[in-house]
């Protein structure tokens, strides 16, 4: 069992950075892949980026990819996803996940939502134009 908590979220204007953190309970947090997901209002939760357990593996959402940037501590059980030039379509609450898939192709182990086996209550970040 894996509980994990973001924070970090708040408002920035359009162009600003946030960096999120999500913090895992736990003593097999190395044992995860780690991703980050985000929900605007009325859309489906999409796939922001992921990294494999030892960090040294990471995966974007190609349409975020050179703005966003994921990187964890395991010795501190800790997720983290820098954002710069934040733009005003990032808004959304933004969720930390933990998944277990081996094998596979990347896509496969990172991307879906169905990768995932515990999540976070998420986090608002709002950009204002």
């Amino acid at each position: 069992q894996v509980q994990l908590v973001e924070s970090g979220g708040g408002l920035v204007q359009a162009g600003g950075s946030l960096r999120l953190s999500c913090a895992a309970s736990g003593r097999t947090f190395s044992s995860y892949t780690m991703g980050w997901f985000r929900q605007a209002p009325g859309k489906e939760r999409e796939f922001v980026a992921a990294t494999d357990r030892s960090g040294g593996i990471t995966y974007y959402a190609d349409s975020l990819k050179g703005r966003f940037t994921i990187s964890r501590d395991n010795a501190e059980n800790t997720v983290y996803l820098q954002m710069n030039s934040l733009k005003p379509e990032d808004t959304a609450v933004y969720y930390c996940a933990a998944g277990s898939r081996t094998g596979g192709t990347t896509r496969w182990r990172f991307k879906p939502v169905s990768a995932y086996d515990y999540w976070g209550q998420g986090t608002q970040v709002t950009v204002s134009s």
